[in-house]
C-alpha cells in the first residue's frame, strides 16, 4: 500500500509541474500572439538555454549516506545574468524548474531589470532534517553547482522553504571556492542573505510589500479604499505574512488562511501579528489556532472576501475551484498560483487577476538591489529601500494597467507583451550570434 501510494503521488506531482509548463506555454503564445512575435525570436524564447541535474551524497547524523538530487534551470539570459529562486519541496524536479525559470525571465523584463530567468532547487521535504544536515546538503549543492552560478552569471535567491540562512552557506561556500583575492568580490553570488552578512534591509519584506502595494493600486483604480476589505491568504510563510502585515495596517481585514497544514476562518478578523506569533511556537503551522474555526481544505477559496491572495504553490486555483471564489480580486503571491482554466472561469465572472509576474516581483527587485549594494561596496538603509521599491513596483504597475486598457486585455496577457516585446527589442538591436 506504502508503494502505491508513493506511485500516485509520484504520478499527481508529474501532472501537476506538466501542467505548470502548459501553462507558461500558453500564456507565452498568447502574448507573442498579441504583440506578433518575430517567429525565429518565439523559438528562442520558448525553449531554455541550460539545464542542470546533479545527484550528490550527504553524510546524516546518523553516519548514513543520502543521495538527493538538484536543479537549476537557466532559461535565458538576454537582458542579463541568469536570476531566480531555490526551493527546497518534494515537488521539485525538472519540469517545475523550467516552467518557473521561464516566469522569472518574464518576471524581470516587465520589472526593467538587467536579468534573465533562472529556477531550481532540491528535491526534498526540508521537515526531515536537522538543521546541520541541511547545510551539508545546501553546501555540498553548491559545490556541486559553483561553476553553473556566479555573481554575473546566475544569482540565485530564496524561494519556498529556503530563507536568508540558506543563502548565507551558500555564499560561504562559493566563496571558499575562489581564490582568496576574489571572495570578497563574489558576494553578490546570492541575494536574500542576512542583513549582516551582505544582505539588504527590507528584502525581507519586499515580495509581501509588493502583493500589498498592487492590491492598493487596484483598489485605488477602483476609487475605493482598503479600509474594512477582507481578505484571505493561502500561505502564510514570508509573502503571506508580509502582505497580511500592510494590509491590516491600512485597515483591511484577514478572515482566513490556509498553509500545509490546514485551513481557519474568523468572519470577525484574524489578527495578523497574533496569528503570527502563534505559528512561531507551533512549528510554523496556523492549525489548532484558538481565536478562528477550522476549515475545510477544499473550502477555502470559497470563504466569503473581497481579496483572494495565493502565496503558497502553483497550480491551487482551477476550473474545479475557482467558481467557488466570492473574492472579487486574486492578488498571485505565488508562481502560478492560477492555471489556464480556472483563469478563463475566473475572467468569465469578473474577477480581476494581478498577475505574478506583477503582483510578486517586489522580491526580484529588493535582490537587484541588494546585488547592487554587494557590487559596489555600499549599505542601503531600510526608508532608503523601501522608497526605491515602491517606485519601481508602481511605474511597473502603471505601465501594465495602462497597456491592458489601451489594448482591452486581461493584465496578465498586458504583462507578458511588455516582457517579451523588451527582450525581442535586445535580440533585434543585438542580432543572433554567429
Amino acid at each position: 500500500m506504502a508503494i502505491l501510494t508513493e506511485e500516485l503521488n509520484s504520478k499527481t506531482k508529474k501532472v501537476l509541474q506538466r501542467g505548470m509548463i502548459d501553462n507558461v506555454m500558453e500564456q507565452f503564445n498568447r502574448a507573442a500572439n498579441h504583440i506578433n512575435l518575430h517567429p525565429n525570436i518565439r523559438k528562442i524564447l520558448s525553449i531554455t538555454n541550460n539545464e542542470i541535474v546533479i545527484h550528490f551524497p550527504v553524510k546524516m547524523d546518523n553516519g548514513e549516506i543520502e543521495i538527493f538530487t538538484g536543479y537549476r534551470v537557466q532559461h535565458n539570459n538576454a537582458l542579463g545574468p541568469y536570476k531566480g529562486g531555490l526551493r527546497y519541496h518534494p515537488t521539485v524536479d525538472i519540469d517545475a524548474a523550467r516552467a518557473l525559470a521561464m516566469w522569472m525571465t518574464w518576471k524581470t523584463s516587465l520589472a526593467g531589470l538587467p536579468y534573465g530567468g533562472g529556477k531550481g532547487g532540491i528535491q526534498l521535504d526540508p521537515s526531515k532534517y536537522s538543521q546541520g544536515e541541511l547545510e551539508r546538503i545546501t553546501r555540498r549543492f553548491t559545490f556541486a553547482l559553483a561553476d553553473n552560478i556566479g555573481p554575473e552569471h546566475d544569482i540565485p535567491a530564496p524561494d519556498v522553504n529556503t530563507n536568508s540562512q540558506t543563502m548565507a552557506w551558500i555564499a560561504d561556500t562559493y566563496m571558499s571556492t575562489r581564490p582568496p583575492a576574489e571572495r570578497s568580490a563574489n558576494q553578490h553570488v546570492v541575494t536574500g542573505k542576512p542583513a549582516g552578512s551582505g544582505g539588504l534591509e527590507g528584502r525581507d519584506r519586499a515580495t509581501g510589500f509588493g502583493v500589498f502595494l498592487s492590491i492598493k493600486l487596484w483598489i485605488q483604480k477602483q476609487n475605493d479604499t482598503l479600509n474594512d476589505k477582507r481578505f484571505i491568504v493561502q500561505g502564510f510563510g514570508n509573502v503571506g505574512y508580509w502582505a497580511a502585515h500592510f494590509l491590516e495596517k491600512e485597515g483591511a481585514k484577514l478572515v482566513a488562511v490556509q498553509d500545509a497544514f490546514g485551513s481557519i476562518e474568523n468572519q470577525n478578523g484574524i489578527h495578523v501579528e497574533n496569528l503570527f506569533e502563534y505559528t512561531k511556537n507551533n512549528t510554523g503551522s496556523i492549525v489548532n489556532y484558538p481565536k478562528a474555526s477550522i476549515l475545510g481544505k477544499d473550502d477555502f477559496f470559497g470563504v466569503n472576501c473581497d481579496i483572494c491572495i495565493p502565496a503558497a504553490l502553483g497550480n491551487q486555483i482551477t476550473k474545479e475551484n475557482a467558481p467557488k471564489i466570492k473574492a472579487r480580486l486574486i492578488a498571485e503571491g505565488a508562481n502560478g498560483p492560477t492555471n489556464v482554466e480556472g483563469e478563463q472561469v475566473l475572467l468569465e465572472r469578473g474577477v480581476a487577476i494581478i498577475p505574478d509576474i506583477l503582483c510578486n516581483s517586489g522580491g526580484v527587485i529588493a535582490s537587484y538591489f541588494e546585488w547592487l549594494q554587494n557590487r559596489n561596496g555600499e549599505l542601503w538603509h531600510l526608508e532608503e529601500v523601501m522608497d526605491k521599491l515602491e517606485k519601481k513596483l508602481k511605474s511597473s504597475y502603471e505601465t501594465v494597467s495602462k497597456y491592458a486598457q489601451k489594448e482591452d486585455i486581461d493584465m496578465r496577457t498586458a504583462a507578458y507583451c511588455i516582457a517579451i516585446a523588451r527582450i525581442e527589442k535586445a535580440y533585434v538591436q543585438r542580432g543572433i550570434f554567429p
